[in-house]
């Protein structure tokens, strides 16, 4: 439920980074960059390598020249009060 309210509150170009491949990835985010015109990917703790990878692969890769990174943001967030996950969020917007 927290996911939803999570999800909820971001705009619909946000790419939330999974355990997934990250080619595949990669594709999605593609997409929504095309549609928008701009994404944000948002990552936590052991999946903030794969987000960096993706946006890796979409401005020096696929839309080399073509498309930039904004800001990148680290943060961390506390999980059940207890230990810290680091959370990131890599805007990336057409030029």
């Amino acid at each position: 439920m927290e996911e939803q309210k999570q999800i909820a509150n971001h705009p619909p170009y946000t790419y939330f980074v999974r355990n997934e491949p990250i080619m595949p990835a990669a594709l999605d985010v593609f997409t929504i960059l095309n549609k928008h015109g701009k994404t944000i990917l948002i990552a936590k703790g052991l999946n903030i390598p794969a987000a960096v990878a993706i946006a890796n692969i979409i401005v020096e890769k696929m839309l080399h020249g073509a498309c930039k990174t904004d800001h990148i943001k680290l943060d961390s967030e506390s999980e059940f009060g207890k230990r810290m996950i680091s959370t990131i969020e890599i805007s990336i917007s057409k030029s």
